[in-house]
């Protein structure tokens, strides 16, 4: 019995001590080898308030290539190194918490702030210190999902920072886009008699939502099981495990990111109904890519297509990922590192 107890207390002591160091050991990204390699994740102040960026990459020389996250809210530094190591031989590879994601969530961010305009200009301001850190002119900008949709925005509005913009799950009509999502899960649900799902869908009813947040909620719910979100990839469980043993992200830095998820969907979810890029973007001055899985229909693919076939620009280029629902970034990493290899030779 003794020696039970002493085995129990060592186990507890053991326990508390990994929780503490989940908890509250200092992130860090590993090195990477190399007299001109970068690897840190670094706070500053965008917009008045301390943001995180992550930046890799094997060669300072390289240029910059910027990723937008999606969402809003669904921050990437926790994992992404897991996605973008072949990028980091050719790129110096920055991930950025956006305001009130992930680490950069914060209770004492206003409410107000939490809109489009905002955003674009933090996201200005961090190319403006990317560009005189690293000596560049100009980055290539990565945009997923509602990182596209602020990625034209920036493209539009300084052109002349951006070598080249790569759009991955664009957002093309804020209404547009939830009514085809909708209509997918619905006809998939009647294909296999699906009851709760047409009992969830009938409850909610046909975009726009009424209850934004959770209506959205109820229809991404139905939409992963119908494979139209992600099919090779499970993002949220790379996040709750990185929360816990990446070591970019503390335990603490996972208990923000949920809480950020909701700050960030109760703030800005629904913001972009009066949003239609065909109309009001239909020409940009930067080379742009889509890159479009093949399944999405979170943000559907048949949308994006037809953007890419109205679209003016420079160079433009629409790219199939086969095997990919909405994160063909990450379903298909080499594919993607090779399609942004040769996005950047062509532009040198």
């Amino acid at each position: 019995m003794k020696r039970i107890n002493i085995i129990f207390k060592i186990t507890l002591i053991v326990l508390i001590i990994f929780l503490l160091l989940v908890l509250f050991i200092p992130s860090r990204t590993p090195k990477i080898e190399g007299n001109n390699s970068v690897a840190l994740i670094e706070k500053m102040e965008i917009g008045g308030i301390d943001q995180y960026i992550m930046i890799r990459g094997r060669n300072i020389n390289n240029p910059i290539l910027l990723f937008l996250h999606g969402g809003p809210g669904y921050s990437q530094i926790s994992y992404a190194r897991k996605y973008q190591e072949e990028l980091e031989d050719g790129f110096i590879v920055v991930n950025w918490d956006q305001r009130g994601s992930g680490k950069s969530f914060s209770l004492n961010i206003p409410k107000e702030t939490m809109n489009r305009e905002r955003f674009i200009e933090d996201g200005k301001d961090l190319i403006d210190y990317l560009c005189k850190k690293y000596s560049k002119e100009k980055i290539y900008l990565a945009g997923h999902s509602w990182g596209s949709e602020l990625g034209l925005y920036i493209i539009d509005l300084y052109p002349e920072k951006i070598a080249a913009f790569i759009s991955i799950g664009q957002v093309v009509n804020g209404v547009d886009n939830e009514t085809v999502s909708y209509d997918y899960v619905l006809e998939m649900a009647k294909k296999e008699n699906n009851k709760k799902a047409l009992k969830d869908l009938e409850k909610i009813g046909r975009p726009p939502y009424k209850n934004v947040v959770s209506d959205t909620v109820i229809q991404r719910k139905w939409l992963d099981r119908y494979g139209g979100v992600e099919r090779k990839v499970n993002t949220l469980k790379d996040i709750i495990l990185s929360s816990i043993f990446s070591p970019e992200y503390t335990g603490i830095d996972g208990i923000k990111f949920a809480l950020g998820s909701k700050f960030t969907a109760d703030t800005m979810w629904g913001h972009n109904n009066d949003l239609d890029f065909i109309r009001d973007l239909p020409e940009v001055k930067v080379p742009i890519y889509f890159c479009v899985g093949r399944y999405d229909y979170n943000t559907p693919s048949v949308l994006v297509e037809n953007y890419y076939n109205h679209i003016i620009a420079p160079k433009k280029e629409i790219i199939w990922f086969e095997e990919s629902a909405h994160f063909p970034h990450f379903e298909e990493p080499e594919k993607f590192a090779q399609l942004a290899i040769r996005i950047k030779e062509s532009n040198e």
